[in-house]
């Protein structure tokens, strides 16, 4: 009867043992007495105790936080730059074969790519450029990393820290540029405002009552102002309509 129920113990945790569990997000990478067979997976697994060993591999999207490199852009400006890299295991038993950290070595080659990618770039070009940035690296990235098993989905430059000197040289060139941008809108307001000017004056000059009735218009907004004296000088037009009958009577 004892040998019975050690029996029973026995094969219950060598079954226990053989199966697997294995998760949506998972393969299993099984090694047959040293041999390597299909990845597995996922749900309910087999395994020969003693024979096989297995690997688990995710396949989840990971965030690779790329650490700040210290550049040299290519017009000689000293920068630090940092990215984020997301990829994820497409081939579990490439993976697992032809790297042997594929994490540890898809974050040095993000770093030395990074470094390379932007030594070759200008500094305007990393700060305005950024999307092109980002893909080549994410496609230099790829390629690379295509024979261990591995897909780079997205690069991003996360930020660029450059020098105070430089900053405050970028602060006046935008003070500048600002400057030159408002002087030429209010150059271009005055050259309107002289060209409805210039066409005010040839049509009040066409009809000389408009330069009257505008006259007298001003001198009724002026009134509006209470406690106010003001000078208002009297245009000599106004005389001429005067100027023949003073002659009259001078000759009488």
């Amino acid at each position: 009867m004892n040998a019975v129920i050690v029996a029973a113990v026995i094969i219950f945790f060598v079954v226990v043992s053989a199966v697997k569990v294995i998760k949506e997000y998972e393969r299993a990478v099984v090694f047959r007495l040293g041999r390597i067979i299909p990845a597995k997976g996922p749900g309910i697994i087999l395994l020969i105790p003693g024979v096989d060993k297995m690997t688990r591999i995710s396949l989840r999207v990971i965030v690779l936080d790329v650490e700040k490199q210290d550049v040299i852009t290519r017009d000689n400006v000293s920068v630090a730059v940092n990215a984020v890299v997301y990829f994820k295991v497409v081939d579990p038993v490439k993976a697992l074969l032809s790297v042997e950290d594929y994490y540890m070595a898809t974050a040095q080659l993000a770093q030395t790519t990074l470094r390379s990618v932007a030594g070759e770039a200008e500094l305007d070009e990393l700060l305005s450029n950024r999307d092109e940035i980002n893909h080549k690296l994410q496609e230099i990235l790829d390629r690379h990393t295509d024979p261990w098993g591995v897909k780079v989905t997205q690069v991003e430059v996360k930020h660029i820290d450059l020098p105070q000197e430089m900053q405050r040289a970028m602060a006046k060139q935008a003070e500048a540029e600002r400057e030159r941008r408002a002087k030429i809108i209010a150059a271009e307001g005055e050259q309107q405002a002289s060209a409805k000017l210039v066409e005010a004056a040839q049509m009040m000059d066409a009809t000389p009552t408009a330069l009257q009735l505008r006259y007298l218009q001003t001198l009724s907004e002026i009134a509006v102002e209470n406690n106010s004296t003001t000078i208002f000088p009297i245009p000599m037009d106004l005389f001429e309509a005067f100027r023949p009958k003073v002659k009259v009577q001078k000759n009488d």
